[in-house]
């Protein structure tokens, strides 16, 4: 069986805060990617005990996160420029897909470094369905019947994915401290303000992860039906609301594609339009 990997860095345990730990030349980034590639390495050692047989460990973090010095052997790594952007690797090889270090969506309470793409976004819709990074990778996956199978994170995105996709298979490595959205904060302020939370020992969030894997790996090797596959039908339309940055005013963009995968900035598999 073959998964895609899909990792990031701000749901990692031990990131912190945002410019101290995932931004290059910061103090600890080199320590960040190190957490980040062992915690893929303890999903992939879980997976690999659930029957997968081929991982592609896609570098998602958008400065880079992975040390793939560091990273399984079993493991292919992509770290673009893609012809397109990462979304354009999911193709209809893929069992499954997973998630490590994945953060929650932009707005959501007691979530470490919330944010969707970047801080400036309030909230993303697509056909009125709220989604953040998850989600929309999510939905890329289910136009080509991948499943998702098993996401790492905070708790908040934990929550998040388990009620987009029902049947996923989530751990928590840490917990955020401060409620409600944010959403009266320029893009700075909000940066600034979930930082707070509270994490697991890196050794023993790598167990969880390890041990939640496995399970998932197991689950879906024994029946994929459980896994929810998220309905992927055209049109898709997206609204984008975006926070004051300081110098530029809020707004809302909207847009409108036939193509999941388009829309998102991708280009679908074989060009199929």
């Amino acid at each position: 069986m073959k998964v895609m990997v899909m990792t990031d860095m701000e749901g990692v345990a031990g990131m912190i805060n945002h410019d101290d730990w995932v931004v290059p030349g910061a103090r600890y980034y080199e320590e960040g990617k190190k957490l980040l590639t062992l915690e893929t390495n303890a999903a992939i050692e879980g997976l690999a005990a659930g029957g997968f047989t081929e991982f592609l460990v896609v570098d998602g973090h958008g400065y880079g996160g992975v040390n793939h010095l560091l990273l399984d052997p079993r493991a292919q790594f992509a770290r673009g420029p893609y012809d397109g952007n990462l979304y354009t690797l999911l193709n209809p090889s893929f069992d499954a897909i997973v998630w490590v270090g994945q953060h929650a969506k932009a707005g959501t309470p007691y979530a470490q470094m919330a944010h969707t793409g970047w801080f400036n976004v309030i909230d993303c819709t697509i056909n009125g369905v709220s989604v953040g990074e998850f989600g929309q990778v999510a939905l890329c996956a289910a136009s080509y019947g991948v499943r998702s199978i098993f996401g790492a994170g905070d708790e908040a995105f934990a929550k998040e994915a388990a009620e987009l996709v029902p049947g996923i298979e989530t751990v928590s490595v840490k917990r955020g401290l401060v409620p409600g959205s944010g959403d009266e904060f320029n893009t700075e302020g909000y940066k600034e303000r979930n930082n707070g939370a509270i994490h697991l020992h890196p050794e023993v969030a790598r167990a969880h992860i390890r041990e939640g894997a496995e399970k998932a790996a197991r689950r879906f090797a024994d029946n994929r039906e459980p896994f929810t596959l998220l309905k992927t039908e055209a049109p898709f339309r997206r609204e984008i609301r975006y926070r004051s940055d300081g110098t530029t005013a809020a707004y809302t963009r909207r847009d409108e594609y036939d193509n999941i995968i388009s829309l998102l900035g991708g280009k679908p598999y074989k060009n199929q339009e």
